[in-house]
């Protein structure tokens, strides 16, 4: 089984999950039941991914054949944008829990700091392509949210995206009555996020690292971008250990106390990627890692650049 971090909740977040962003919805469920079949009891989710439903069926059938109880599972899903009115909050959320077929979440973050304008579009854009705003303060939804936990829906509240003068706002909030528990951030050795890992770890707040693998499968990679799986440096520590470079690139975070959610529809590597406590990393080779460190942002939200919460101007 995997190990936990533990949340300030008291709760054990597993370390490991299966990340489902981009698992088409022909996939979705059959990756959930691969993965609980191989110990996973981490599921990280969100309304925007659209296939929650599937993935809600593949936990339903896992439960169904006592393989797991809901209690052993730690579901996570996410907030969208176009949903931070506060009226709006508990609505998504419920609808998230429906799709999946739960009657509350372990974790439920907003996706991201920026909010969109309400409606059926996700992303909502200007002639210009830019996102178009909703007149909302994220510290008002972060009230809405609470509200969550206190009517039993989720146990534990998050954000995702969210830079380090972002969670200071929510932490400084008066009356603040649940701080995050969580921030999900795309973390990989080419971008480290040293300073706010290290910044959320000292306030209590537990961080997942989305794209730990520098997301090969993205649609718009370039051929002279640089790929992680491929590095020799990588694959020479991976060699030593027997391992693949994708379990090193996984050990690395996991070494740090920082949750790691691969996404593979793949059953033989869903496996794979869980095979990752039975070595450990030398200081020498963590020290190798993070020097790869170059601020390499994939995902960027480039459509959110002029919005007033978009998260990636600031340093860190």
């Amino acid at each position: 089984m995997a190990t936990c971090v533990q949340l300030y909740t008291g709760a054990g977040m597993p370390v490991m999950g299966l990340g489902t962003w981009k698992s088409e919805a022909g996939q979705a469920k059959a990756a959930v039941m691969a993965a609980i079949d191989a110990g996973y009891r981490h599921v990280d989710c969100a309304y925007a991914y659209h296939n929650e439903n599937e993935i809600g069926e593949g936990i339903q059938q896992k439960i169904k054949e006592g393989a797991v109880k809901r209690e052993d599972l730690f579901i996570v899903s996410k907030l969208w944008s176009t949903f931070h009115e506060k009226s709006l909050v508990k609505g998504a959320c419920q609808k998230t829990l429906a799709n999946l077929k739960l009657d509350y979440l372990d974790l439920y973050l907003m996706h991201w700091p920026m909010g969109f304008k309400a409606g059926e579009e996700l992303f909502p854009a200007d002639d210009k392509g830019m996102a178009i705003p909703s007149n909302t303060d994220f510290l008002d939804t972060w009230e809405a949210m609470e509200e969550l936990v206190d009517a039993g829906l989720v146990k534990a509240i998050g954000v995702s995206n969210f830079n380090h003068e972002q969670i200071e706002r929510i932490l400084n909030k008066p009356g603040l009555k649940h701080k995050p528990a969580n921030n999900q951030i795309e973390c990989n050795p080419y971008l480290t996020q040293e300073k706010l890992v290290n910044y959320c770890q000292s306030k209590g707040i537990a961080v997942t690292a989305y794209s730990p693998l520098g997301s090969p499968d993205r649609s718009w990679a370039k051929p002279e971008d640089p790929s992680l799986l491929d590095d020799p440096k990588i694959k020479e520590i991976a060699a030593k250990y027997n391992k693949s470079t994708a379990q090193v690139l996984l050990r690395f975070q996991i070494e740090r106390n920082v949750i790691v959610i691969p996404k593979s529809a793949s059953p033989q590597r869903i496996v794979e990627n869980f095979k990752v406590f039975d070595f450990k990393l030398t200081k020498e080779e963590m020290a190798t890692i993070f020097s790869f460190n170059r601020n390499w942002r994939v995902y960027t939200m480039k459509m959110g650049k002029t919005h007033k919460d978009y998260p990636f101007d600031a340093e860190y």
